[in-house]
């Protein structure tokens, strides 16, 4: 694996024959030259914040300097340093210090200007001048030698008045040269690591794609639901209209035809558009129930257990008016669990309860069936897992070998607020199908 930090190139055995040392020497030797116009910037904006001049420069010179330093990261560490800073909601310069005065992020950068200006630069040139020009004093003592003709005096403390000494100068110079380049790698490594520790957390870049990626799925959920709510409406306005006309229509051409061949055709096309009628609203109503959109999840749930092929004691009252989204998994899920339970479970009975509370809705769907549900065995389980899931939900199936099987299903919500000046959505009350 291709090293991606000082750190990690630091176990190879090349490592003083590659490019790494020079990074980690690039790495501090540019430090330094931010440091010196940092701590300039910031005597100058101390000065200016004693008359709360430069209190707001102060902030916005960190947050400048914080783009910078994650740019010189790249010097050490080949994986990116994300910004850590939200984009305003609104535009505009007021929008945007709001914004920044109130993040961390903002702060953070600040402190890490402050250190960096007074600490860090002066760590990394006393670094640099031990590690690479201790030894290049060294090995310079030959050349030195040979241009003052007398004698050299090596790093203000090694007296050199020969060739030979001056020649095992610079091989110590060498040899200490390399010895020297792993603690400058090390060095540099903890150095990076620090800035990215204060200028781009990891655990703020995971926390910031996960709320991405969460938002994302709950957009397209809501964006999926919007257009089942559409497909079902152009269906029950446009193509359901057009075939319960032409139905009509067969239907009084039917009766007005003398009995022969022709009526036959016409029993015949009418049988099959009342069939095409049928199937079209059972379509309809498997993309999003009418009755969901109208009343509520305990209205569509009652449907829903009327419709079941097992008899279904269902207990939802009290249930209020959910988001969308909740409201369409809720029902699915209890839909695609009276499917199962009505063909695999060889079930006598089945019972529905559901429940808001504590900020989040459960449903439990039992049945006196011979258990044995396996999601892995197609039955639907794991893509209504994977639906439930982009809510925060949670599905649960306790089903041993022989029965009872019990699926309880938990989503998050809040209720929305009541439409003022109407009443209440209608719920649906207990009953039992025989």
């Amino acid at each position: 694996m291709t090293p991606r930090t000082p750190w990690q190139a630091l176990t190879r055995a090349r490592y003083p024959r590659t490019v790494w040392p020079w990074r980690a020497a690039g790495y501090l030797g540019t430090g330094v030259l931010t440091g010196v116009p940092a701590l300039l910037v910031l005597l100058v904006l101390v000065v200016f914040s004693l008359v709360l001049v430069g209190l707001p420069l102060l902030l916005l010179a960190g947050v400048a300097l914080g783009g910078l330093e994650r740019r010189r990261l790249r010097i050490v560490d080949l994986d990116p340093a994300a910004d850590p800073h939200r984009i305003p909601d609104a535009p505009g310069l007021a929008a945007w210090l709001r914004v920044r005065v109130r993040e961390q992020a903002t702060w953070r950068e600040f402190a890490y200007a402050v250190l960096h200006a007074t600490v860090l630069w002066p760590l990394d040139l006393i670094v640099l001048a031990v590690a690479l020009g201790v030894p290049a004093a060294l090995m310079s003592a030959p050349v030195r030698l040979a241009v003052d003709g007398h004698e050299v005096k090596v790093v203000k403390a090694y007296l050199v008045t020969s060739y030979p000494q001056a020649f095992a100068a610079a091989l110590l110079g060498v040899v200490l040269l390399v010895a020297l380049l792993y603690p400058l790698g090390a060095l540099a490594g903890a150095r990076a690591a620090l800035s990215r520790a204060l200028l781009a957390p990891r655990d703020a870049e995971l926390r910031e794609r996960i709320g991405e990626v969460t938002a994302s799925r709950a957009r397209l959920v809501d964006a999926f639901e919007a257009e089942r709510r559409r497909i079902e409406r152009d269906l029950h306005d446009g193509a359901q209209q057009r075939l319960v006309a032409l139905t009509m229509t067969l239907g009084i051409a039917r009766l007005d035809a003398p009995a022969g061949p022709l009526a036959d055709r016409l029993a015949q096309a009418h049988d099959e558009a009342g069939r095409v009628l049928t199937e079209l609203r059972e379509l309809i109503h498997g993309i999003h129930p009418q009755v969901l959109a109208d009343y509520g999840l305990g209205a569509a749930l009652t449907d829903a257990a009327d419709r079941s092929a097992v008899p279904v004691t269902t207990d939802v009252d009290g249930l209020p008016r959910l988001p969308t989204a909740v409201e369409s998994a809720g029902y699915f899920a209890v839909c695609e669990a009276l499917a199962n339970i009505g063909k695999h479970s060889r079930a006598g009975r089945a019972r529905l309860t559901a429940r808001y509370g504590s900020e989040a809705l459960r449903i439990e769907i039992g049945d006196d069936g011979r258990g044995g549900a396996d999601p892995a065995r197609g039955t639907g389980l794991t893509g209504l897992a994977d639906r439930l899931a982009v809510l925060d939900g949670t599905l649960t199936i306790t089903s041993p070998p022989g029965g009872p099987t019990v699926l309880r299903v938990e989503i998050p919500c809040r209720p929305l607020p009541e439409p003022s000046g109407s009443s209440s959505p209608r719920t649906a009350s207990s009953s039992a199908r025989a």
